[in-house]
């Protein structure tokens, strides 16, 4: 039997949102109302990861006050530096950055000349102690042959909310399989993004297993790969047992179990709490990740479980 470490590290679930903005870059929130409104909201931690840019003085944004007995922060930011394919900014989610995290030459959203690379600036921050993913692959047109250069990437944002709400392009998977394929061992996010400017917030999230609320422990798990990531839905676990995956979750309609290339298999029901979904199709995928999805349509994803 094989699961995720999500469903054998010891701890509880603690939920959060790893992709945030406040005034300080151009949110519209100051950054102690958007804390709140997390808190509130009964998320248990909260990175603020204003843009990392010149013009707004490349800020990591101090929350430390914004911390209580129940809810914590974890210092980040989103880097920008180096130009995809495209010829537009890299954008790079770092959560976990120290406070005193070098800037690079980036005094605004153009790429400049002699910029440090997105792969450079990420592996700067991985080595600096952050949790990096590679942001909104869709959103920023990134291609196949962009991600491949961002090596020290821990994760892949698969859902982006703001993306979602803003123009229609939320979606990482299609970049995240194929470096899945390629034997990247990737995890998976879905964050908001938000800006509060339009209904981007409290639409997607990871739970993290850990043994305390502390950002030390939630950023060992979260590089780890202990957590899951969901719109609504819970995961409660998540096995391969011999030729299916076995999931148990809150009530859903359907569960779809996903692999390399055209190897998917979906089983669907009505308020479905344990699923058993066969792995013949998945044409002996050495990965499977999990999909479920509610009655609302809603959607949690496991990270990817290797074989």
């Amino acid at each position: 039997m094989t699961r995720p470490l999500a469903f054998t590290a010891p701890g509880r679930f603690w939920r959060g949102n790893l992709h945030t903005h406040s005034t300080r870059s151009d949110g519209v929130l100051p950054p102690e109302e958007v804390c709140r409104r997390y808190r509130d909201e009964g998320y248990d931690f909260l990175a603020l990861t204003d843009h990392f840019i010149g013009s707004y003085g490349y800020p990591i944004v101090d929350t430390l006050p914004m911390r209580n007995d129940s809810f914590t922060t974890i210092l980040g930011a989103e880097l920008h530096s180096g130009s995809m394919l495209n010829g537009e900014l890299w954008h790079i989610l770092a959560v976990g950055l120290p406070a005193d995290f070098s800037p690079s030459d980036s005094p605004d959203f153009h790429p400049r000349p002699g910029q440090e690379t997105g792969a450079e600036i990420a592996a700067r921050a991985v080595a600096a102690g952050a949790f990096v993913a590679v942001a909104h692959p869709q959103w920023s047109g990134l291609t196949l042959a962009d991600a491949r250069t961002i090596t020290a990437a821990h994760a892949v944002e698969v859902y982006n909310h703001g993306c979602a709400t803003g123009c229609d392009r939320p979606d990482g998977f299609a970049i995240a399989d194929l470096l899945l394929t390629e034997g990247r061992r990737l995890s998976l996010i879905a964050t908001d993004d938000a800006h509060f400017s339009e209904p981007d917030h409290f639409g997607g999230w990871v739970m993290v297993k850990a043994e305390e609320n502390t950002p030390e422990a939630l950023l060992a798990a979260l590089k780890a790969g202990a957590f899951y990531s969901s719109q609504g839905p819970q995961l409660h676990d998540v096995r391969l047992e011999g030729d299916h995956v076995v999931v148990e979750s809150s009530a859903v309609v359907s569960a779809v179990a996903i692999g390399h290339g055209t190897g998917a298999k979906a089983v669907h029901g009505h308020s479905m709490t344990r699923s058993k979904v066969p792995l013949a199709r998945l044409n002996n995928s050495p990965w499977v990740r999990v999909a479920v999805i509610d009655a609302a349509g809603k959607r949690a994803w496991s990270n990817p479980i290797w074989r």
